[in-house]
């Protein structure tokens, strides 16, 4: 992997470009204002909201989960005593800068939510690139970056008392992916860059590891990508997108089943 270089965005934060894809990791219009739109709002914040409305999933979910991570689901399910809101299983197709993850661990930390976070990514980032690209962000969102991006791969790491990262390196094709899956942040590269992970096949398997109601949000609104997503049966909806970036962005949720 040819290794990305530092850029600026217009919010003031940092992104990553690589070359050989022509591609940003983050949106030049604001690398930051966008996470925290597309993912924390739109869809751990939305999903939150509403999460007191959604049945237990100890009571009519599947799952085909490993040992440890069905020990885990049982543990996420429980009434949390500081919220009272249900712990929170969320998927994130690319890693990358572990912006999202960092973003979500600091969201659940404020919410007194417990979180298991799970990235998959296939090329993880140097060392050396992911210190000067943390340099470029607030003191409080550095120091959960390199928190997430020390965490091993692999193995469930404790960030904090309330956020939990799964680190995969695997690709996304091949991977077994998690069960219970509440939030899914959807943040590959374009279409057109991989359009292997924007498949029927991609999102198919993302559906069946997600719970009836559960969220997904990506940056991508492109018709083609909606169509795909409603043809599989999930609800879906063109929302604003962050300020400065893209006009609209995609939310979609898992249909309950009768």
């Amino acid at each position: 992997m040819v290794v990305p270089e530092i850029q600026a965005t217009t919010d003031g934060t940092a992104t990553l470009y690589r070359a050989d894809l022509d591609e940003h990791y983050h949106s030049v219009k604001g690398a930051l204002s966008e996470s925290e739109h597309v993912y924390i709002n739109l869809a751990f914040n939305h999903f939150l909201n509403f999460a007191s409305d959604m049945a237990d999933p100890s009571e009519e979910r599947g799952d085909t989960l490993a040992i440890e991570d069905k020990e885990e689901a049982s543990g996420a399910a429980r009434k949390d005593a500081d919220s009272g809101l249900k712990g929170v299983r969320v998927f994130e197709v690319g890693f990358g800068t572990g912006l999202n993850a960092a973003l979500t661990a600091l969201e659940a930390e404020r919410s007194r939510v417990r979180v298991t976070y799970y990235s998959i990514e296939l090329y993880p980032l140097p060392p050396e690139v992911i210190e000067d690209f943390v340099g470029q962000y607030p003191p409080d969102i550095a120091r959960m970056l390199r928190a997430v991006n020390s965490a091993r791969w692999n193995l469930p790491v404790k960030i904090n008392d309330f956020f939990t990262l799964h680190k995969i390196e695997a690709n996304l094709i091949e991977a077994d992916l998690p069960g219970n899956v509440d939030v899914v942040y959807f943040d590959a590269f374009a279409p057109e860059k991989q359009p292997e992970l924007w498949s029927e096949c991609i999102f198919t398997k993302i559906h069946d590891a997600m719970t009836p109601g559960a969220i997904l949000t990506t940056y991508c609104a492109k018709g083609a990508i909606r169509r795909l997503l409603q043809s599989l049966s999930f609800l879906t909806e063109r929302l604003p997108g962050p300020p400065a970036g893209k006009r609209e962005v995609l939310r979609a949720t898992k249909k309950h089943t009768l």
